[in-house]
């Protein structure tokens, strides 16, 4: 069986370094950083989501700002509270939860949001940085899987990544991360030809296609490294429901040398890099170095 990457307990450790970094900027410099978060709409998971973002938020230190809208809302007046937030200093980071109501054009509002207030990394001047390899605001989830992959792997060069996936959330950002750290990547996607095979090349496999299940034990080398990005609910029987990734992990962890499960693998990371992203960002807006 395979070493298992445990994102909860990792995503811990990033947030204690958070949170005693946010202390000494608060001491050292005066400086609290700012979450703002946006929920237009009463979709629950986004509900959950948010609500735990705004608790993590407060555990670390920062100061929280949640600003919750009817799904009547329009696009004129969600422009208008990211105005006020982009003007805002006490404000570092920009979040607006994803999907909006359809009256409402996504791309136009994330690119309406202050670069530098961008911790989601999703405005088109972060996407070009990071495309060229340029200092910017990484998307979070993306940024937690290399973490996680330096941390189990160390030096990534020269091995082979495979990304599943090519989503400007994901699998595009995850790629460009990997050749950061001078792997050989690969781009798939469910309509690849032969995926199958091109799977079983890879060193590195990150999972992020959004079908439960998908990848099977056989598609994974033996002894890859396996990063499942996917979060599905599928029926479990009896009217319940339960959590599965993009990755067949039972099989796949017969045969992986180390792999995330779901859930508590990649997920977790999500907000804690959140988190950090903000924390990044209240020091290069307020021009002070990052804490010890």
């Amino acid at each position: 069986m395979s070493k298992v990457i445990d994102g909860k307990a990792f995503a811990a450790k990033l947030r204690a370094r958070v949170a005693e970094k946010v202390g000494k900027l608060k001491s050292q410099q005066g400086v609290v950083p700012g979450l703002a978060v946006v929920l237009v709409g009463e979709d629950p998971a986004s509900q959950v989501y948010v609500r735990n973002k705004g608790k993590q938020t407060l555990e670390v230190g920062m100061q929280s700002f949640e600003h919750k809208l009817p799904d009547t809302t329009s696009q004129d007046k969600l422009m208008q509270l990211i105005d006020q937030l982009n003007a805002d200093e006490a404000v570092h980071g920009i979040l607006v939860q994803l999907p909006l109501p359809k009256q409402i054009e996504e791309e136009a509002v994330i690119n309406h949001i202050n670069p530098d207030k961008d911790v989601d990394g999703f405005h088109l001047n972060n996407v070009g940085r990071l495309a060229i390899g340029e200092p910017g605001i990484v998307p979070c989830t993306p940024l937690g899987c290399i973490m996680m992959l330096k941390d189990a792997l160390g030096d990534l060069s020269g091995l082979h990544a495979v990304v599943v996936g090519r989503s400007n959330i994901v699998g595009k950002p995850m790629a460009a991360l990997l050749l950061q750290e001078n792997c050989t990547v690969e781009i798939t996607h469910s309509r690849t030809r032969n995926l199958q095979e091109e799977c079983l090349r890879a060193d590195i496999l990150v999972a992020a296609v959004g079908r439960p299940e998908m990848i099977k034990g056989d598609w994974v080398k033996p002894g890859a490294t396996v990063i499942d990005v996917g979060i599905n609910r599928i029926d479990a029987g009896d009217g319940k429901t339960r959590l599965v990734g993009d990755v067949d992990y039972d099989s796949a962890a017969k045969v992986a040398g180390k792999i995330t499960p779901v859930p508590g693998g990649v997920g977790p990371m999500t907000i804690a890099c959140l988190l950090h992203n903000t924390l990044q960002q209240a020091c290069r807006i307020n021009g002070v170095e990052m804490p010890d």
